[in-house]
């Protein structure tokens, strides 16, 4: 494993049952990380200086009253930022989009539409399962 000075990957918890999965396929891939609460100041995040930060899944509803939030300088503070679940509709949500519900909740393998294969999708041009949880 990584010394915590070298690489470091942060995950911010919104209280999935995955939590621990994700740090562990972190760590299998040799990376250094650390699982903190949703809540943690983004200025205690950038004296970690974390190489990447995960937003982990949860069981809130970005529409939902006291809906976990995250900073909203966290967008701009320059670190690449993957969202799961939770974390990627709060992302959408804080950025302008629209999160809208499934006529029925899901778990499991959901189809991704990928309109225009650039930046971080350059290299698809198909549907691609992704898993939800």
């Amino acid at each position: 494993m990584s010394s915590p000075r070298e690489e470091l990957v942060v995950i911010l918890d919104y209280g999935s049952q995955y939590t621990q999965l994700i740090a562990r396929r972190i760590r299998e891939s040799h990376v250094y990380c650390e699982i903190h609460p949703f809540t943690l100041p983004l200025a205690t995040l950038r004296e970690k200086a974390p190489k990447a930060i995960v937003l982990s899944g949860g069981p809130s509803s970005v529409y939902a009253p006291n809906a976990p939030g995250a900073d909203p300088e966290l967008s701009r503070s320059g670190f690449p930022i993957l969202g799961i679940c939770y974390g990627v509709q709060l992302m959408a949500h804080k950025l302008g989009g629209k999160v809208e519900p499934a006529g029925a909740r899901e778990y499991g393998p959901a189809e991704v539409r990928i309109d225009e294969p650039a930046g971080i999708f350059a290299g698809f041009s198909r549907v691609r399962p992704s898993r939800c949880g």
